[in-house]
C-alpha cells in the first residue's frame, strides 16, 4: 500500500517467515505525516495493523489528528508530544556540528533555536544555510531566511482581508474577500494555513465574549474544510458566518449604547 505491490509482497513475506520464530523480536514501521495520507489508504492501515499486529507494530506521527479518520484515532494510542524547547534544539545542533567536525558558537545556535521557532527541522536547515555561507561560523552571522518565511508576504496579505472583513459586511465585501482567498490558494497556500492566519488576525479584532463563538466556528469549518474537496467554500462559508455574527454583535452594542 505505501511501498508499492512488489516491496509489499516481500515485507509480507517477510513478516510471515517472522512470525513462525517465537523468538524473533516485532518489527517497527514509522509512518510520518499521516495526516496527508488519502482517504483510502488510511481506511487500509487498521486491517494492515491488525493482520500483522503480533510481529509488527506502527507509530503514526501527525500534525493534526483533524484528518485522520476516526477508526485510526480509536484503535491507538494518543500520545501528545510538545515541540522540543530552545535548550533541546541547541543541543541537537551541537551535537551535529560535533559530528561534522564543526565548531557552533552557542550564541548562534541560541538564535538559531529561536528563529526556527521550536521547529528542529527548520533550525537544521538553517545551520545547515549558515554552514554554507560561511565556514567557520561567527556569533554574529546573518541567518538566511528559509523558504518558509517567503511565506511572511502572505500573513500580511491575511491581516488586509481581516480588516476587510470587520470594516463592512456586506455580500459585495464578502465577494472580494472571496477573491483575495482564492488568489492565495492558487499561490499554493495550503488551506489550512489561510484559517489559522485569517482566524489569528479576526480574533485580534474581537472582544473576549465573541473570541470563544469565533474560534469555535473556526474549528468547525476547518473540520469540513478535512472533509470536503473544494477549499474555497469553506473558507468563505468560514467569512460568511463570521460577518453574519461580527454585525450582529456590534449592531447589538449600539443599540445598548443607545438606550
Amino acid at each position: 500500500m505505501i511501498w508499492g505491490q512488489k516491496d509489499e509482497r516481500s515485507r509480507q513475506g517477510g513478516i510471515q517467515k517472522s512470525s513462525g520464530d517465537p523468538g524473533a523480536q516485532a518489527g517497527v514501521v514509522l509512518l510520518t505525516e499521516v495526516e496527508k495520507l488519502r482517504k483510502d489508504a488510511q481506511h487500509a492501515l487498521p486491517r494492515t495493523m491488525e493482520k500483522y499486529m503480533s510481529t509488527c507494530r506502527l507509530i503514526l506521527c501527525c500534525n493534526s489528528t483533524s484528518k485522520v479518520i476516526p477508526t485510526i484515532c480509536h484503535i491507538c494510542l494518543a500520545i501528545c508530544v510538545p515541540a522540543p524547547s530552545i535548550d533541546d534544539i541547541c543541543s541537537v545542533l551541537s551535537s551535529v556540528c560535533k559530528k561534522e567536525g564543526l565548531a557552533l558558537p552557542s550564541k548562534l545556535a541560541h538564535r538559531l533555536a529561536e528563529k526556527s521557532c521550536r521547529n528542529l527541522r527548520k533550525a537544521l536547515l538553517m545551520c545547515e544555510a549558515c554552514r554554507v555561507q560561511q565556514s567557520p561560523f561567527t556569533e554574529d552571522q546573518e541567518i538566511l531566511e528559509t523558504d518558509w518565511d517567503i511565506l511572511k508576504r502572505y500573513w500580511v496579505y491575511l491581516r488586509e482581508t481581516a480588516n476587510a472583513i470587520v470594516s463592512q459586511q456586506t455580500p459585495q465585501r464578502l465577494l472580494e474577500v472571496r477573491g483575495r482567498l482564492y488568489e492565495l490558494l492558487t499561490h499554493c497556500i495550503p488551506p489550512e494555513m489561510i484559517m489559522k492566519g485569517l482566524l489569528s488576525e479576526l480574533l485580534h479584532n474581537c472582544d473576549g465574549q465573541l473570541k470563544g463563538e469565533v474560534a469555535q466556528m473556526a474549528a468547525y469549518y476547518e473540520h469540513r474544510l478535512q472533509l470536503g474537496s473544494k477549499a474555497i467554500y469553506h473558507l468563505e462559508a468560514f467569512v460568511a458566518k463570521f460577518m453574519a455574527l461580527y454585525k450582529k454583535f456590534m449592531e447589538d452594542g449600539l443599540e445598548g449604547m443607545v438606550f
